[in-house]
C-alpha cells in the first residue's frame, strides 16, 4: 500500500539552528515516536529500532535510516526501511526543506512510503490517520527541542 503525506511547520529559530537539530541523532531519537535506538552506522546512516502501534497492530520495527541530497541549510532527503516481523514492513522517504519566514524557519516535508504485511490490511484511512498522528507528534517534539536551544 502506498501512502503520501505533506505538511509544514513554523519553527521559532534560524534555518542554521533547525538544520543542526535535524542532523543531531540525539534530537531525532528524542522526537521520533516510539524510538528506542538510533545509532550511527556510518556517514549519514543510522540503525534504528522503534516500537509502533497502528490500530490493533503493535510491532517493533528494526531498520536503517539514510540522509542524502544535502543542501545545507536548505534541504535534505531522509529515507528508511524497517522490518516489523509479522506486522509487516515499511519503507519510504521524505524530502525536508527549510525556508526563512516570519523571523523563524518554515519546515516543509513531503513523504512517500510503502507498507506491507498485516499493516497494509488495516485500510488506508487508519494508516493515514496513524501516520498523520505520528508526524504531528514528531514535529511537536521537534519544535520543543528547537525552542529549548
Amino acid at each position: 500500500m502506498a501512502m503520501t503525506m505533506t505538511g509544514e511547520v513554523q519553527l521559532p529559530a534560524s534555518r542554521e539552528v533547525v538544520w543542526e537539530k535535524l542532523n543531531d541523532p540525539a534530537v531525532l531519537k528524542a522526537c521520533i515516536p516510539g524510538c528506542e535506538e538510533l545509532e550511527r552506522a556510518g556517514d549519514n546512516q543510522f540503525q534504528a529500532v522503534a516500537k509502533m502501534k497502528v490500530g490493533p497492530v503493535s510491532a517493533r520495527f528494526k531498520g536503517k535510516v539514510t540522509l542524502s541530497d544535502f543542501d545545507p541549510p536548505n534541504s535534505y532527503k531522509i529515507s528508511g526501511e524497517g522490518e516489523g516481523g509479522v506486522a509487516g514492513f515499511a519503507k519510504g522517504g521524505a524530502t525536508v526543506a527549510l525556508a526563512e519566514k516570519d523571523g523563524g524557519t518554515l519546515l516543509s516535508y513531503n513523504v512517500e512510503a510503502q507498507i506491507g504485511g498485516k499493516l497494509a490490511q488495516l485500510g488506508q484511512r487508519l494508516i493515514n490517520g496513524s501516520a498523520k498522528k505520528l508526524a504531528d507528534e514528531f514535529f511537536a517534539k521537534f519544535a520543543d527541542a528547537v525552542k529549548a536551544g
